[in-house]
């Protein structure tokens, strides 16, 4: 309920999906979180993504970049049957608890180059999540037009 509410307005969803053994195949599996938030954010129509793969310091070994790649070919593949094009979604390795790859790049894995992102309004690329997060496209806003509000409830309030 909570994930409903707050995709319905976003320009941007972030993913996360944990890199530990067990976690991720949890969270991937049929009735997994992971599965529905990435399905709910494309039918809310929450147009781009990006994906968090977290807890790098917990694989088996730490920061393991097969363990990275294994996971963003599984995502890759369930977001392009949801909708989503996998060339145009940014897939970062990160730890949350450390701190890596958050706001600069970290050295705890040099085998990761950056992440790119190919659209059709261009390119974009960099080395951490932050970079990611200034990439997203403001979508366009009928700013011109008259305002519009969204309607929650309607309360009749007599004897007024």
């Amino acid at each position: 309920k909570n994930m409903i509410t707050g995709t319905s307005q976003a320009d941007c969803a972030v993913l996360i999906v944990a890199a530990g053994t067990g976690e991720f195949e949890a969270g991937i599996s049929k009735n997994g979180q992971t599965r529905e938030h990435a399905l709910l954010a494309f039918t809310l129509g929450v147009k781009q993504l990006i994906v968090g793969v977290n807890k790098m310091d917990s694989t088996e070994p730490p920061y393991s970049e097969a363990r990275f790649e294994e996971i963003k070919k599984e995502v890759s593949s369930y977001i392009k049957k949801i909708g989503y094009n996998p060339q145009a979604v940014a897939f970062v390795p990160i730890s949350g608890w450390h701190g890596d790859n958050m706001l600069e790049p970290s050295t705890k894995m040099p085998w990761f180059k950056g992440w790119n992102v190919e659209r059709k309004e261009g390119k974009a690329e960099g080395k951490c999540l932050i970079e990611a997060l200034d990439a997203i496209l403001p979508p366009s806003r009928p700013t011109e037009k008259p305002l519009r509000l969204p309607l929650q409830d309607v309360y009749k309030i007599g004897g007024i």
